[in-house]
């Protein structure tokens, strides 16, 4: 056999024995489910949702051959302590509670932007934020809904497995997304899983039942990424030359908040939750019995609680005593606090309990309390300044399609403006300083006044119209000569 055959042959049965677009998608999907990364998202969200891992536990004790037991008669308080809620909500607030201002200089394509990014997208990229500090990143699904109109939809990250291009995560090659829905089937209701997979060609759709694919007849086998009407009023089907589906990262590696900060929370909740139960518990402290006249401990406890009595024997030295459980109150004290400031330190944030808030500060000590959220929050823009280009494709092709007008030349400018505790005065005086070095909406943008940068622009208009309209109605302003004098010559 040549070589020209030996490698035709190779080719053919490595064709022949490749995985199948299913298999690979089953094989993507079981791995998944199983995962780190989707655990830690679950994690992100349930502690979010203050349900840590301190609401599970049980008090345990020796039991009968050295097996662990429930200890059922023993308090167990369980305190889960918020940390991550407000970590997140710190984060998201103090970079998005102000409306993000979009900058172009083409008046034209202002207006179409500021029709697309709306109230309701900066809604959406806050709730972007937030998710995707909870689970390492966030996703943007871009769609048409019945009407035609142009939308972004959030959907939950542990729903979507990307397949990347690149080792960097920069460029989509095609996408799935697992999912469950609740059906009836009869009078039961069950859980149907539904999978998606998106590429170039479009998407295929199926149910996952006891782990293998059937195509989803239900919702259709196959369909573009959307469909358009074309001069005969029928649908057609289309796809974007991009995967439809925008990553926002919480940072490079994709690591979510709770990932690091989950032990830390665990050992506070455990902590104060012990400590709880030692303060329940120490009134039935340790009892040191001596000549007691019972049948078993059990009879002597019951006894102490109903009648607040016990009997003893005549013999001479018959006693009941306590041996009193000590708590080393400063030692707690120190751990709790030095756990609680690891949180925040580790989780970039700003603990506003601290004794650096306690002196009111401004200015520079303002600066240096609010660095590791700051440092953060450049980390955040950075990823999300990305994400908003990759956006901006999107819309830009949309615009292209539905106006004939092509922006994609245009530079466009997301300003993420910060909400930092600050002194409004030095602001104020600032930006009155910066008048001729940069841009009315810019210094507008970071006043601390201003909610709304567009909306500030247009009164800022409105009122300089009103004014110039004053001054020439009194001849302030006006070209208009005045009436010449009797005898005076005209010049």
């Amino acid at each position: 056999m040549s070589t020209t055959q030996e490698v035709i042959r190779i080719i053919e049965a490595g064709k022949a024995s490749a995985m199948t677009d299913e298999q690979i998608i089953q094989q993507e999907i079981a791995e998944w489910l199983e995962s780190k990364e989707r655990n830690d998202m679950l994690e992100g969200e349930r502690y979010y949702r203050n349900r840590g891992d301190i609401l599970r536990r049980k008090r345990l004790t020796v039991g009968e051959g050295g097996a662990l037991v429930e200890a059922k008669h023993l308090a167990n308080n369980k305190i889960p302590h918020g940390f991550s809620r407000k970590l997140v909500d710190q984060k998201a607030g103090y970079l998005l509670s102000k409306e993000m201002s979009i900058q172009t200089q083409n008046v034209t394509y202002d207006k179409l932007l500021t029709g697309i990014f709306d109230k309701g997208f900066r809604r959406l990229l806050k709730s972007l934020l937030k998710e995707s500090i909870k689970k390492g990143k966030a996703w943007l699904h871009i769609y048409y809904d019945e009407d035609g109109g142009f939308r972004f939809k959030k959907l939950p990250s542990e729903e979507i497995i990307p397949l990347w291009k690149d080792t960097a995560h920069t460029e989509l090659d095609a996408l799935i997304r697992v999912y469950e829905i609740e059906v009836y089937q009869g009078i039961t209701r069950t859980i149907v899983q539904k999978v998606e997979f998106w590429h170039s060609g479009g998407v295929n759709r199926y149910e996952l039942i006891t782990g293998s694919l059937t195509p989803d007849v239900e919702l259709g086998e196959t369909s573009g990424h959307f469909k358009v009407l074309d001069q005969s009023n029928s649908e057609k089907e289309m796809n974007w030359d991009r995967i439809p589906f925008i990553c926002f990262k919480y940072n490079e590696d994709e690591i979510p908040l709770i990932a690091l900060l989950k032990s830390l929370i665990d050992d506070y909740d455990r902590n104060k939750s012990d400590n709880s139960n030692n303060l329940e518990d120490l009134p039935n402290s340790i009892y040191k019995l001596k000549g007691y006249d019972g049948t078993d401990l059990g009879e002597f406890r019951r006894n102490l609680m109903l009648y607040r009595a016990v009997k003893m024997t005549a013999e001479d030295g018959a006693d009941v005593d306590t041996i009193n459980l000590e708590i080393d109150t400063e030692a707690y004290k120190l751990h709790m606090e030095m756990t609680r400031s690891d949180i925040y330190e580790f989780g970039r944030g700003v603990d506003t309990q601290a004794d650096s808030f306690a002196t009111a500060p401004s200015g520079e000590a303002l600066k240096f309390l609010y660095a590791d959220l700051d440092m953060d929050a450049n980390d955040i823009e950075n990823e999300f300044q990305a994400a908003l280009e990759q956006l901006l494709w999107f819309v830009n092709t949309h615009i292209a399609n539905t106006t004939k007008q092509d922006f994609s030349k245009e530079t466009v400018n997301f300003l993420f403006n910060r909400d930092i505790v600050i002194n409004e005065s030095q602001v104020i005086t600032d930006a009155k300083n910066s008048v001729g070095l940069v841009s009315d909406e810019t210094i507008l943008a970071n006043h601390p006044w201003v909610t709304d940068t567009k909306e500030e622009m247009k009164r800022k208009e409105a009122e300089e119209k009103t004014a110039l309209d004053l001054a020439q109605e009194y001849g302030g302003l006006t070209d208009d000569k005045p009436p010449l004098e009797a005898g005076a010559d005209e010049k």
